[in-house]
């Protein structure tokens, strides 16, 4: 009970100090740059316990506390309590929260958490910007951040753990691995570890499936793949998981040689001459393919010129959550369709 009594000793006065403080940092806007598994753990009927009984899963919670363990901010974190109630910062902390079985402690998301749909009953709390004041008056007993927040907003972080919120950083992944840790540690800082492990082995065991299908293709295809549409035209190159995707099922890609999230011009593109390009934006873009076959100059690029042009869900392929591997085969499936057919 160490944190309850930290929470109550905060006094009022403190409190609504801080808030005048930082009242200029609340916000509601954010970037919709961040961009998905199934809910289980809200899907199941829990088993009930007689009155003043526990079960063995909360006995196992229990026993996971206090948890140490480091953060994506690199420091070493000490969670005293299984956290009741949290607020996620995150659309990808979101998704791996409600995987882990944490949806009805969640008490608020960010503005652009749109996965599981039980998210849309939830507070919207900002995005990169947050809703400082707003937060501080829920007084979660958890806080799941991003690694932007650590480093943009350290002073408003700090101020929520005076104010007794427990504050998880998530670090950026670059490699489904680093997705794997995150879900591990999200398990670890709610008591769901058991979870977490059971989520990371299904996403490798699927994983596997996809590279076994996909093994003995003789000639692997070139994609290209768009990230944002012209004008300004981002692709995925080494050091993401985009790029680690696209490897995964024995394709090559042709902005492989290039680090991180990058732009490039049309002219660039048309001399990589991709057998398949892929689009991520038809959420916000009707008909993306149709963009991509109107650019001048672009005729006789493969893709082009045998239609091999689709769009996949974005949210699948750049959110480094246990939906991750949902994109993996849905790339597979568009890139590959002959190794998917009965």
């Amino acid at each position: 009970m160490q944190k309850n009594w930290m929470k109550l000793g905060v006094s009022l006065l403190t409190l609504i100090m801080i808030i005048g403080v930082l009242a200029g940092c609340s916000t509601n806007s954010g970037n919709a740059g961040n961009v998905p598994l199934n809910d289980n753990g809200n899907s199941a009927v829990e088993k009930q316990e007689p009155a003043g009984q526990e079960s063995a899963g909360d006995m196992q919670s229990i026993e996971a506390f206090p948890a140490v363990f480091i953060d994506g901010s690199g420091e070493e974190i000490t969670i005293e309590e299984q956290p009741e109630t949290i607020v996620s910062l995150l659309a990808s902390n979101t998704e791996i929260a409600y995987a882990l079985g944490l949806g009805e402690k969640i008490i608020g998301v960010s503005d652009f958490c749109n996965y599981p749909t039980a998210v849309e009953e939830k507070e919207k709390l900002g995005g990169q910007d947050m809703n400082v004041e707003r937060i501080l008056e829920l007084q979660p007993d958890m806080a799941l951040v991003s690694q932007f927040h650590y480093n943009s907003h350290a002073d408003i972080l700090e101020t929520f753990r005076m104010a007794g919120i427990d504050v998880v950083v998530a670090g950026d992944a670059k490699s489904f691995e680093d997705a794997y840790e995150t879900i591990r540690m999200f398990g670890q800082a709610t008591g769901t570890l058991d979870k977490a492990e059971v989520i990371v082995a299904n996403m490798k065991e699927r994983l596997a499936e996809v590279v076994q299908r996909t093994k003995d293709v003789s000639e692997p295809k070139r994609i290209w793949v768009e990230v944002s549409p012209a004008p300004d035209i981002f692709t995925t190159g080494q050091n993401t998981f985009l790029h680690e995707m696209i490897e995964t099922i024995n394709a090559v890609n042709v902005a492989g040689d290039q680090t991180g999230w990058v732009k490039m011009t049309e002219e660039e593109i048309v001399t990589l001459m991709p057998d398949v390009i892929v689009t991520t934006y038809g959420y916000y873009v009707d008909n993306p393919a149709d963009g991509v076959y109107a650019r001048e100059g672009w005729a006789n690029i493969p893709a082009v010129l045998n239609e091999q042009i689709y769009d996949v869900d974005s949210d699948k392929v750049t959110r480094p959550g246990p939906r991750l591997i949902d994109g993996v085969e849905e790339l597979a499936r568009v890139i590959y369709p002959e190794q998917f057919t009965p």
